[in-house]
């Protein structure tokens, strides 16, 4: 078992979560949880962190105030990885996709008697990686749901999952934290407030990616990347600024920002701004990339060089004339976050 996320002796919701981890406690609690949940949410909001608190209660001897009690033989061997009845898939190999033979060991693992007489808990973080040959293999599980046995799948972008995955699974959508329930949560971790809210901006306001860019010390380069795609955006820069400022980054990351600079965009802009020829130009961009970054989940293998230029170009013809940069509203100093 594998995982990004980091594991304590007991795992707890994160703040803003205490609205959902209560209903989870109740259904738990009321013999109706369901076998199969899909966390849904944007990024870096911490969705990994609940499925991995759920995970830990479930499989937990003697959970204590609606938590694994940390303590158990159950809770040793789940915090160090080596609990037989835990499975944590995440992607894996150069194309980053959860493939089928991954799925393939899960139906097996589902099919055993879990080792503890508990249950059987299952992670798959971000699901919507899952190749098409992992996903049909998937069914199986969530058609004939083994007794005691959970699934729990993490999704960024849910509608990157097949509808019959979906319609299989209780959708849940934990709260998004707002500023100040963010900045109470970073402001112990980045040693002052001042830096918490400096990480939060540059983050886009997703608390989990503030906390990493502070840990990595990398808030200057991300930042440098930032400035050089508002520059492009209001047409004071050419993309060879903005190349330039993703040289270091892998290409999965590089489109990632690239993304998540033109949502934001997109999101500070009024009404009449738009239906703006610019702003139709802005969706079909982002539009594009989303469909490069399935592609390549699905074990596409482009010329990361190659496709990187062509993006870059094609965001220069449509949004390098400044046009659309100068329609940003109210706050023309606001961020371009993912």
């Amino acid at each position: 078992m594998t995982m990004s996320v980091s594991v304590s002796k007991v795992s707890a919701p994160l703040p803003w979560q205490a609205e959902i981890w209560l209903r989870l406690n109740q259904q738990l609690a009321g013999g109706q949880l369901p076998h199969a949940l899909l966390l849904t949410g944007p990024e870096y909001t911490g969705k990994s962190r609940l499925a991995l608190a759920l995970a830990r209660l479930l499989l937990c001897a003697r959970p204590v105030g609606g938590l694994n009690c940390g303590e158990c033989h159950p809770c040793e061997l789940s915090a160090s990885g080596n609990h037989g009845d835990f499975q944590w898939l995440e992607p894996e190999g150069k194309g980053r996709v959860v493939k089928i033979e991954q799925i393939r060991k899960l139906v097996e693992f589902a099919g055993r008697t879990a080792g503890f007489g508990l249950r059987k808990v299952v992670v798959i973080a971000p699901a919507e990686n899952m190749n098409i040959s992992a996903a049909n293999a998937l069914l199986k599980v969530l058609e004939e749901p083994p007794a005691n046995t959970h699934l729990l799948l993490v999704s960024h972008r849910p509608h990157g999952l097949p509808a019959t995955i979906r319609s299989r699974c209780q959708i849940l959508r934990p709260a998004l934290p707002d500023r100040q329930a963010s900045l109470a949560w970073l402001g112990p971790l980045c040693g002052s407030r001042e830096q918490a809210e400096r990480m939060l901006d540059l983050a886009g306001l997703r608390p989990l990616l503030a906390a990493q860019l502070h840990a990595e010390a990398s808030g200057e380069r991300l930042e440098a990347t930032r400035l050089a795609m508002r520059a492009v955006f209001t047409g004071r820069a050419a993309t060879s600024a903005l190349a330039a400022a993703l040289a270091g980054d892998d290409l999965q990351s590089a489109l990632a920002q690239l993304a998540g600079g033109i949502e934001s965009l997109l999101r500070s802009l009024d009404g009449p701004a738009l239906a703006s020829r610019q702003a139709r130009g802005g969706f079909a961009l982002l539009d594009d990339i989303v469909r490069i970054q399935r592609a390549i989940r699905a074990g596409s293998n482009p010329n990361p060089q190659l496709l990187l230029d062509g993006v870059l170009a094609n965001m220069q013809r449509v949004l390098g004339d400044g046009g659309l940069g100068d329609k940003i509203g109210a706050n023309p100093g606001a961020s371009i976050h993912e």
